[in-house]
């Protein structure tokens, strides 16, 4: 008999999470996790979610997400002319993604991402964008495969429509 698979499942951060078994090899990330996520999810400032295993407290990575906006000017033309004429637009913005380094090129990035999406996209506040602050060009290049492009001022602040998100989930 073979032994199956452990089951994954993602649910909010909580106390019975072991935050410091988490490695994710960048400091910030894992600092993070550690010391700051319960405060701004008791803040209400940002939901920080974790991907677990079965039987498993140690997160196999995480990612957050909090309400903001995004200028209309921060848009490319195309997009902005079909939007009403307020000066910001509501977006979601997934402030950290981060996967434990010991469970890296398993496609953890992608499922932790596509679960923002996912959990975006059933909000019932509206929004009409998701974005992320990409760390790095690395990190931006693994968002642009998504279909996330950058705002118009440029940087590393990439968003998507969330029209484009139900179009994947279609």
């Amino acid at each position: 008999m073979s032994a199956s698979a452990p089951t994954i499942r993602t649910e909010l951060l909580s106390d019975r999470h072991d935050r410091n078994g988490f490695v994710s090899g960048v400091e910030a990330l894992d600092k993070y996790l550690r010391q700051q996520a319960g405060q701004d999810i008791r803040r209400r400032v940002a939901s920080c979610f974790v991907l677990l295993a079965s039987g498993n407290p140690v997160p196999i990575g995480y990612y957050t997400l909090a309400a903001t906006s995004l200028d209309l000017a921060e848009l490319p033309d195309a997009l902005a002319k079909r939007l009403p004429r307020y000066p910001r637009v509501p977006a979601t913005l997934m402030g950290r993604l981060a996967v434990d380094a010991r469970h890296r090129g398993r496609g953890n990035g992608e499922l932790l991402l596509f679960g923002a999406f996912s959990r975006a996209l059933r909000n019932e506040i509206a929004s009409y964008a998701f974005v992320v602050d990409a760390k790095d060009e690395t990190a931006a290049r693994f968002y642009s495969r998504y279909r996330l492009m950058p705002v118009v001022s440029g940087g590393r602040r990439l968003f998507v429509p969330m029209a484009e998100i139900a179009k994947i989930f279609a």
